[in-house]
């Protein structure tokens, strides 16, 4: 989508780069790390997941440990080859990059206040904006969907920490919620809520009419209904909700860019 819609070479030759092997490279190998992403995070958080989601758990059940750590590894293989023999050296550069901040987020960081949730909300941002680094034309516009993704991303992660209280005390974590408490961390949303909103204004004075109009009567009425709910939600489901909530307003940000 972001090729197609925002770079000035696939909006003239719009369904073409579907058989872009450049395109194809880039997105399979963003896929591939994605999984090995996700693959480590479930080797280091078996304890941790048995209790907060103790359907949801594959690693240690399902499949052994050693072959998680196998396909992650292959994973993260296939995307630095991919990236090395297609791309250019900058984006393999992000590409590694961002496979040791999903390991470093696994192992320690996701278990720290806000850094975690930081780190990734830029490897959101990062999945966006490599594009740019790929194929520049209109790189403003791919660079100010990276903030969108940065800034719902940021506030998602924090909303499962509420979540995922009771397991993450459990083990020892050191997350916003546990560290702050739900009320501060509440607070902390509304700060970056009110940022991410400023920011989806200000686009009336950049962006086409009819996009800064989808903004304001899609996305930010979801922002304040958002708003609204975080401000009494107090249980596993209602956060679990709000989660799910910024899975919506993500996917119509990732839509909106058909107006463009």
């Amino acid at each position: 989508m972001v090729r197609l819609c925002l770079t000035e070479e696939g909006i003239s030759k719009g369904w073409q780069h579907i058989q872009d092997v450049e395109m194809l490279a880039l997105a399979l190998a963003t896929v591939c790390i994605a999984a090995a992403g996700y693959i480590i995070n479930d080797y280091y958080d078996i304890k941790i997941d048995t209790i907060n989601k103790p359907n949801r758990v594959i690693v240690g059940k399902r499949i052994s440990r050693r072959v998680a750590m196998f396909w992650n590894v292959a994973f993260n293989a296939l995307a630095l080859g991919l990236t090395w023999w297609y791309m250019k050296p900058v984006v393999w550069a992000v590409n590694f990059g961002s496979i040791f901040l999903l390991w470093l987020y696994s192992n320690q960081l996701k278990r720290q206040p806000l850094v975690g949730n930081i780190a990734i909300a830029i490897l959101t941002a990062v999945s966006v904006a490599v594009v740019a680094l790929q194929f520049p034309q209109n790189a403003y516009l791919v660079f100010v969907f990276a903030v969108f993704a940065f800034f719902i991303t940021l506030v998602r992660e924090i909303v499962k920490d509420m979540e995922d209280v009771r397991g993450d005390v459990s083990f020892g974590c050191k997350t916003l919620p546990i560290v702050w408490g739900i009320r501060r961390s509440k607070q902390v949303i509304y700060i970056f809520l009110a940022i991410f909103a400023v920011i989806l204004l200000s686009t009336y004075l950049t962006f086409p009419t009819r996009f800064a109009f989808y903004l304001y009567v899609v996305e930010l009425p979801l922002l304040v209904y958002f708003v609204y709910k975080l401000h009494y939600a107090d249980t596993k489901r209602t956060f679990h909700f709000l989660s799910q909530l910024c899975k919506v307003i993500m996917l119509l940000g990732v839509l909106s860019m058909l107006l463009l």
